[in-house]
């Protein structure tokens, strides 16, 4: 499958997704969403990816925002549909079924942002800058920022960011919780990729699992999300994964999933 605005690899379990627009910082143009549903169900399908790594062409831009000028041909409801279209891709991205870890190598504004909250993990580079600036063009989030910034940050923490529309540096991104980890530029892919070996060395059922109850369950009162917990741990009892799991623990030796 070829991409015009994306760049897609598979090596050792990782689909590197790299958004390939440097000289616009690699904003999000309608072709680059298209671009990136695209790719991430070609790694949902793909036996062989285990966890997906997406991150910016070039050392300045994760994702700096909406491309300026699709959005000066926007009207009411154009802008609802484009906003339908980010909403989409990045609620796709949630229920992948595989872990999808941003790789933050710089500016992650607006639907940038918004893309790497969508993501599993966020690992930003120490020169990286994240915010949701959409005020001083008008506009308030629309590719889920209202929503999962919130949940990420907390409520005042959220309004702080989307009605100054301020940017944050990586070190008080992770501060706040919005990235997970902060490391040197020249080290972030090495840490990223890490990151993923670890988890991929973990059962790939009980991934999946943990992250649906997650998801599903901050969308639930307690007493729900509790019982979807339940119900994803009894599948994975039921799996032979579950079963290798327990026995290596039992013989002191390191388990060998298989994914079933």
């Amino acid at each position: 499958m070829s991409y015009e605005t994306l760049l897609y690899q598979v090596e050792d379990g990782i689909a590197l997704i790299t958004i390939n627009r440097p000289k616009v910082l690699n904003a999000l143009n309608q072709q680059v969403i298209r671009e990136l549903g695209r790719a991430m169900r070609s790694a949902a399908d793909d036996d062989t990816v285990k966890v997906v790594v997406l991150t910016g062409a070039g050392e300045k831009a994760f994702a700096a925002g909406a491309d300026i000028e699709e959005l000066t041909e926007l009207g009411p409801v154009s802008a609802i549909e484009l906003a339908r279209r980010g909403q989409a891709l990045t609620r796709d991205m949630e229920r992948l079924g595989k872990p999808i870890i941003a790789a933050l190598n710089g500016f992650a504004l607006g639907g940038g942002c918004e893309i790497a909250m969508a993501c599993t993990l966020r690992v930003a580079a120490d020169t990286a800058k994240l915010g949701q600036p959409e005020v001083n063009l008008g506009l308030p989030p629309g590719y889920g920022g209202t929503q999962r910034l919130p949940r990420l940050v907390g409520k005042g923490r959220a309004l702080d960011l989307i009605l100054t529309g301020r940017m944050v540096s990586a070190d008080e991104a992770r501060a706040m919780g919005l990235v997970n980890m902060v490391v040197p530029g020249a080290e972030l892919m090495d840490a990223v990729r890490k990151l993923a070996g670890t988890i991929m060395e973990k059962a790939p059922l009980a991934v999946r699992f943990a992250m649906e109850a997650v998801h599903g369950g901050m969308e639930m009162g307690l007493d729900q999300g509790l019982n979807l917990e339940a119900h994803q741990f009894g599948l994975c009892a039921g799996t032979e994964d579950m079963k290798e799991g327990l026995t290596a623990f039992l013989e002191k030796r390191k388990p060998s999933f298989k994914g079933k």
